[in-house]
């Protein structure tokens, strides 16, 4: 007869847990693993958005379909071009324009279900330009235009009509709104909430 002593017992006791312990171990190591590489794995995978905008100057006829912004990230080579087709038809000057002036208007043009892809009537205004038209009686044009720092622009959406343009820009209260009815165009700017009819 095989008599086992309570010590050994214990000992494969014990030992059982322990090997028990270790496998519970490992797997949770695996699970932990799994749950935090793998949404990391995917993340990177995910498309990162692109943010197209047209824009077309009235004036100068000139016209640019371009990418302005990969995920969150602008487009420096972009947003030269932009600064470009939005030069003051009146100086020739040009002006580094606000990158969330077209992160506006690529969010209007998505809440009125339509194309990004907008005429310009004003974009950069020099302060020189702006002094002479701000100087005409009825211009309703401000001596502190945002134009003049790149952060304004005078548009129509193409497929939206003004009045609806102008509702959008109301709701999103993302800068100044300026409704002008007989020239047809909605001022956007990226300055603080404020609204007037020109």
């Amino acid at each position: 007869m095989n008599i086992v002593s309570p010590f050994a017992s214990r000992v494969r006791i014990e030992q059982g847990m322990n090997m028990t312990a270790r496998r519970l171990f490992v797997f949770l190591l695996l699970a932990m693993t799994v749950e935090f590489v793998v949404p990391r794995a995917q993340a990177q995978d995910a498309p990162v958005e692109e943010r197209t905008i047209e824009l077309h100057n009235t004036h100068t006829g000139a016209n640019l379909r371009v990418v302005f912004k990969r995920g969150d990230q602008f487009e420096p080579a972009a947003l030269a071009q932009l600064s470009k087709i939005l030069v003051d038809q009146r100086s020739g000057e040009t002006h580094a324009m606000d990158p969330n002036l077209f992160d506006q208007l690529f969010d209007l043009a998505r809440a009125a279900g339509v194309e990004p892809s907008y005429e310009i009537i004003s974009g950069y205004r020099s302060p020189e330009s702006n002094s002479k038209m701000a100087a005409k009686p009825g211009s309703g044009v401000s001596k502190k235009s945002l134009h003049m720092q790149g952060r304004a622009m005078d548009v129509r959406l193409k497929g939206c009509t003004v009045e609806r343009l102008r509702d959008l820009a109301l709701a999103a209260k993302r800068g100044g709104v300026g409704y002008y009815q007989r020239s047809q165009f909605v001022h956007i700017d990226t300055g603080s909430f404020r609204t007037w009819i020109g």
